[in-house]
């Protein structure tokens, strides 16, 4: 294996174990594709790394789906919207530049991440505000957004996932990271479509680091379900700051 190789397998192992938590892996997968090929077309690196990812994100989904009841009704009205809005989002993704997204996107995680702090006992409780067909239909809306969001752009779509399922439906952190994991793959797979159709995936890279995401991603999960919501919460403002910092520095450096 060659170094650069190398460097991608544990950024993906990384990436996978962060992910499954939290959700935010693209921080550390996709900066590592760009810091090993910079001459590479752009659409590439995210292919590849779309084909890596979701098979992490499936493997997570797996082992949520074993040890955490996942809401039925919820992941029924979000999974075929999310399939469908992140393919739309992929496809339209040349229509608005991601130069308009960056401030508000911003602004929004940063919001996200003091909600969070200043409510100590959000998400730390399971208590569902919704069900049957009002939850459905919610997350259907919730699917389309977040797909077209995660098709058209893309960082932050974890974080948002899981705020809004905890906020919005009532879920503690580890229902929710659970639940985001499945409406993930959903957008995962809509937007690999894309690139795959397109010849923007080196599959034989991708394979490589797919291994290692999903090992990345089964000893995050185990942690997750053996530290329950508390756990969730901590790692998720830990990776909301980190994804601050990250559009933070992008926005200075575009601006200068």
């Amino acid at each position: 294996m060659t170094l650069e190789l190398t460097l991608l397998a544990l950024a993906a192992f990384a990436a996978g174990l962060v992910d499954a938590v939290a959700g935010g892996g693209g921080l550390l997968q996709l900066p590592a594709l760009f810091a090993v090929y910079p001459e590479a077309h752009a659409a590439t690196l995210f292919g590849t790394n779309k084909g890596a990812s979701v098979w992490g994100t499936a493997a997570a989904a797996l082992q949520y789906g074993r040890r955490v009841r996942l809401p039925r009704a919820c992941l029924l009205g979000a999974l075929p919207t999310a399939l469908l809005f992140a393919w739309a989002g992929a496809a339209a993704v040349s229509q608005l530049p991601a130069a308009w997204l960056r401030p508000g996107v911003l602004v929004t995680l940063v919001l996200v991440a003091v909600y969070t702090l200043r409510r100590r006992e959000l998400g730390l409780h399971h208590a569902p505000r919704l069900a049957g067909g009002r939850e459905a239909l919610a997350g259907a809306a919730l699917g389309a957004g977040i797909g077209f969001y995660d098709g058209i752009f893309g960082p932050g779509t974890g974080s948002f996932l899981v705020f809004a399922l905890v906020r919005g439906f009532g879920y503690d952190f580890l229902h929710a990271s659970a639940t985001a994991k499945l409406i993930n793959v959903a957008t995962n797979v809509a937007a690999l479509t894309l690139f795959a159709g397109t010849g923007h995936v080196w599959w034989q890279t991708a394979g490589v680091m797919a291994v290692c995401n999903v090992a990345g991603s089964l000893v995050g999960s185990h942690a997750a379900l053996r530290g329950g919501a508390v756990f969730v919460r901590r790692l998720f403002l830990l990776v909301t700051s980190a994804l601050i910092l990250k559009m933070g520095v992008d926005l200075l450096r575009l601006a200068g």
